[in-house]
């Protein structure tokens, strides 16, 4: 689907799924032309980004659709989080965080991709400075004094773009984060998740449980209807053997390591499997390229972070582009915006990063005094509330500077 009048753009982001359309939508009040350029059709079977897996939406994912006037729209179709349930199976410990005590009315929502595309597709729809290139991918860029040329491909059919900034946001395995001279190195974690949904006996009454076991972390969330949704991660070569498996083996498998706090399961839907791995990019920007999302962070799922964490690549983006606009100058790219959305995203990836890390570590170490020290912890955290206050306000999206869309206020 083309709109395009011409084609000398002031943006154009590379990757039309989750955060590369929400940056469209997100930067929609600045009256940019933008050009979406995105490789896979929206109704195609192999797109990714819109199929029936889950997201966690944080407290910060929430206000920044708030601001965006979008929000009403997911929610409709969202679950809330009311508690957050954490165990480790075989141990005594466990911890928990309640959106009572955090007085929020929820600490996050869970919404279906498939559900949230269409929401994030039908608005971007409604504004005419934003065009959606798709089917098309990006095969080339260069430099001149006032603008960057981006070559991309159409069916077989070149074409040369022209635009101010291009943004990557075409995932881990990011090409045009290579064309940028932005170098990138990739963890392989040698695990797999395998995702789906399962009908329980018992009612999710809104909790979404974080459970460690011996193999992995499995993560089981709320959705409509008292189903939920699973995301279990295990060796690649058992995910694998899992997979191989009827429906009913599978969820006898399943209700082993998840346990029966929700009942017996049954009903599977459909099993997808990832595999995972971590990316860190050396550098967030070039000269007139800036990357967000997965080409700049790709984390484990475990503390269910990575797409909220895009978000507010997306949002501190459009605040440092709406602030060098503000200044009058012609050419908005400047070193000097570039180095603030550089210097503000890196220590909140980071600080993600290290946090993920760790926890994979600590709950991945077998020996008997990390797994008694993995107890006190746990056991220590549900006792200080002020502990649980601090971490619910990182799960939460909510400490350190925050964007002014992140924050619920609208960017214009």
């Amino acid at each position: 689907m083309i709109k395009q009048v011409d084609t000398d753009y002031d943006i154009i982001i590379a990757g039309g799924g989750m955060i590369g359309t929400s940056l469209g939508l997100a930067l929609a009040p600045l009256s940019l032309r933008i050009a979406i350029v995105e490789p896979v059709a929206r109704s195609s079977a192999d797109q990714p980004s819109f199929d029936d897996r889950s997201t966690a939406l944080s407290r910060s994912s929430q206000r920044m659709f708030e601001a965006m006037g979008l929000w009403s729209e997911i929610v409709a179709t969202a679950t809330p989080i009311k508690t957050i349930h954490i165990s480790d199976k075989g141990r005594f410990g466990f911890s928990h965080i309640e959106a009572e005590e955090q007085n929020v009315e929820a600490l996050g929502y869970v919404v279906i991709n498939r559900v949230l595309g269409e929401v994030l597709q039908r608005n971007l729809r409604i504004f005419p400075g934003i065009d959606v290139i798709c089917p098309a991918s990006v095969t080339g860029f260069s430099l001149s004094k006032r603008q960057a040329a981006v070559l991309i491909d159409k069916e077989g059919s070149e074409q040369e773009l022209t635009c101010s900034l291009l943004v990557a946001a075409d995932g881990a395995n990011s090409g045009v984060r290579d064309m940028m001279g932005i170098s990138a190195t990739h963890i392989d974690y040698k695990q797999s998740a395998i995702i789906g949904n399962i009908l329980t006996a018992k009612a999710h009454n809104n909790f979404a449980f974080e459970r460690f076991t011996e193999d992995g972390p499995l993560a089981v969330l709320p959705l409509v209807d008292d189903r939920s949704a699973f995301v279990w991660i295990n060796p690649t070569d058992k995910t694998d053997e899992l997979l191989e498996l009827p429906d009913k083996d599978f969820q006898l498998e399943l209700q082993a390591a998840f346990g029966n706090r929700l009942g017996q399961f049954s009903k599977v839907g459909k099993r997808y499997a990832y595999p995972l791995s971590h990316t860190r990019t050396c550098g967030l920007t070039s000269r007139r390229g800036v990357v967000v999302g997965n080409a700049a962070h790709g984390l484990h799922p475990v503390a269910a972070q990575g797409f909220n964490l895009g978000l507010r690549d997306v949002a501190a983006l459009c605040d440092c582009i709406a602030e060098s606009r503000g200044l009058g100058e012609q050419d908005f790219v400047t070193n000097s915006m570039l180095e603030a959305y550089s210097a503000w995203r890196k220590e909140d990836q980071a600080k993600l990063v290290h946090f993920t890390h760790g926890i994979v570590k600590l709950f991945g170490d077998k020996r008997l005094s990390i797994r008694l020290l993995r107890d006190i912890s746990m056991i220590g955290f549900d006792l200080l509330p002020g502990v649980r206050k601090l971490f619910a306000k990182h799960t939460m999206g909510l400490a350190g500077r925050l964007p002014r869309l992140c924050r619920g206020v609208p960017l214009a």
